[in-house]
């Protein structure tokens, strides 16, 4: 497991310091002023004895102006370590917080630029985890940085006055730092593993929530509440041990850090009080060393709770940047597809997928050598046994991914040429699982876009979801909950199409995402598609992945994929006579759907 030493805590406060070099300045400077005026109340309180007090008990009077002056140098000291306190810590909090928020920033830039593929290495609980809880960890010792640098000046006055008090004594009191620095390696050796594990269960505990409020549904209908319910302990056990064992050595840790000074105290006085008896110091050099000596233990502590956070930081920032310095985004180009200009978007778009090959593992391929066009307002069923690699090959369409060979072009224009954004001004894809928003139905349709309300009613009519938005309770006003739980699986299906029917694409590509929905429905949607009834207008190109044999009777061509490769082609009657196994899977889909479906379908999917 990798330590975290002192040197990498640094180079973590360096980058923050090299970002926020004004502001770190600020809090320094008030912190450096407060710790320079801790120190010049020892000289107020000597100078105030010696002018004042002593003067005062042998005449028995005290001058008004003395008054004033000893009050007024007590005030002035005071209001300048407040000032100082206060441009200590607010330096500190908007130092910490600034980075705080530009690396949760830049995680999620990040998270945005990188493939899906990567994403889907990457448990949901760990991007979590890494976006809050390792950003905030690898931040936390900023909050007592500037103090333990300010402070710095006060502990340099204060070992230079105990030189100038007696060398031997200070040379003594000056044993405390190897002290601390033994002290400090002992520390990191020990909680170092022990907080690295720490943080990798965060994310394993956020995960585990997160699948058991995502599989809720499941858990419930099968019965399996008590043990998610101990999956999810087991791990929040584990985390409670290490972290209280990290805390156990963090507990002998700040008492022994805090001790060492005084421990420091009592050895300056014990050989002081020798040497004083032998004539080699004086009583008030052993006294001011000795008093200097506590005034060095602020600065000593203030370093340690630096110290002390070193291995949470590190770690945290590790993990941080192991997103920040990952691979793998999708490039660029600048060009723009032709014919996106509002007038021109009921016009279909050209696809042409041309030898195109993918593998998730490379001794694995998925799809191999995989060429057809979808001509301007055509209709194609891409139809297959499972894991035949259609859901993929929609992916690519979509360009979540990018293929390994092959290219994939609209309208002549290779997907990786787009400039950023320019697909999806044309091209939308709407997945089989529908994803929906705690939000209103008009946000989850409009997703923040300047759409009219015409607008989004049409899309909703177009997705057959009008009937059911028309009857909750506040319309397009309804939220429809986390997830869209207050919805069935056929709505929450239309609601989704809709998202993408009022955005008016000049490809819709969609993933089997009608599944959910009766037959009778679906055959409507489908028309409203294709022009028949309005829809994303006519003349939109339209590729659907389909089951129902009613659905793909209704497309111009079929595609019909097999073991990642295209082994016919033509319209669905062409393919019924000429193809056996396709013959075969269209009726066993057909088979199966009526079986599942029957004469009783939920009303709410009509």
């Amino acid at each position: 497991m990798e330590r975290a030493s002192t040197t990498d805590g640094f180079k973590v406060l360096a980058v923050a310091i090299r970002r926020e070099p004004w502001i770190f300045t600020l809090s320094t400077v008030g912190s450096a002023l407060f710790g320079a005026l801790t120190v010049a109340d020892a000289w107020v309180l000597g100078w105030s004895t010696d002018h004042v007090i002593l003067p005062a008990f042998r005449t028995g009077h005290i001058g008004p102006g003395w008054l004033v002056a000893v009050v007024a140098l007590f005030v002035a000291v005071a209001i300048g370590r407040a000032v100082g306190v206060v441009a200590r810590r607010l330096g500190a909090g908007v130092m910490q917080y600034r980075m705080q928020a530009h690396y949760r920033r830049a995680v999620t830039r990040q998270y945005l630029r990188l493939p899906l593929a990567w994403h889907q290495a990457h448990p949901t609980g760990q991007l979590l985890s890494n976006a809050n809880a390792d950003v905030e960890a690898a931040w936390a010792p900023i909050a007592p940085l500037p103090m333990a640098v300010g402070t710095i000046a006060m502990m340099v006055i204060a070992v230079a006055q105990m030189f100038l008090a007696d060398v031997v004594l200070a040379c003594l009191g000056m044993l405390v730092f190897p002290a601390v620095i033994v002290t400090n390696l002992a520390y990191q050796r020990r909680a170092s593993p022990l907080i690295t594990r720490a943080q990798q269960l965060r994310a394993e505990l956020s995960e585990v929530a997160h699948e058991s409020f995502d599989g809720a549904l499941v858990v419930k209908t099968l019965g399996r509440e008590g043990e998610e319910t101990e999956r999810f302990a087991a791990k929040a056990r584990e985390l409670r041990d290490t972290n209280i064992r990290a805390g156990r050595i963090r507990a002998a840790f700040d008492p022994t850090l805090a001790a060492l000074p005084d421990i420091g105290v009592l050895v300056v006085l014990a050989v002081g009080v020798v040497r004083v008896l032998h004539g080699h110091a004086a009583a008030g050099d052993v006294v001011q060393v000795g008093y200097l000596l506590t005034i060095v233990a602020f600065p000593i502590r203030s370093l340690g709770w630096v110290l002390g956070e070193f291995p949470r930081s590190v770690v945290g920032f590790r993990r941080v940047q192991h997103v920040l310095d990952a691979t793998g985004g999708l490039a660029y180009g600048d060009a723009r597809l032709p014919g996106t200009a509002p007038g021109d978007a009921t016009r279909g778009a050209r696809l042409e997928v041309d030898a195109v090959a993918f593998a998730y593992e490379p001794q694995q391929p998925l799809l191999r050598d995989v060429s057809f066009e979808v001509g301007p307002g055509r209709t194609v069923a891409i139809v297959g046994p499972t894991a035949s690699g259609k859901s993929t090959l929609t992916t690519l369409m979509a360009r979540l991914v990018d293929a390994d060979d092959g290219s994939i072009s609209v309208d002549g224009v290779d997907l990786r040429d787009l400039a950023p954004g320019a697909l999806a001004e044309a091209v939308a894809m709407v997945p089989q699982t529908a994803f929906l928003f705690d939000d209103t139905v008009r946000g989850n349709v409009t997703l923040g876009g300047a759409y009219a309300d015409d607008e989004v009613w049409a899309a909703l009519r177009a997705a057959q979801a009008d009937g059911f938005v028309a009857a909750l309770p506040r319309g397009l006003d309804t939220r429809l909950g986390e997830r869209g739980t207050s919805l069935s699986g056929g709505q929450r299906q239309r609601i989704s199409l809709a998202r993408a029917l009022v955005r008016r694409p000049r490809l819709l590509i969609l993933d089997d995402a009608t599944s959910a929905v009766d037959p009778e429905v679906e055959q409507r949607i489908l028309a409203a598609l294709r022009g028949a009834t309005g829809g994303t207008g006519e003349g939109a190109t339209l590729v659907v992945v389909a089951y129902r044999k009613a659905t793909i009777a209704l497309a111009d061509e079929v595609v019909h994929l097999d073991g990642g490769r295209i082994v016919a082609r033509g319209t669905h009657e062409e393919l019924l006579r000429s193809s056996p196994r396709y013959a075969e899977l269209v009726n066993a889909y057909e088979t199966e759907t009526d079986h599942e479906t029957g004469p009783a379908r939920s009303e709410a999917d009509r």
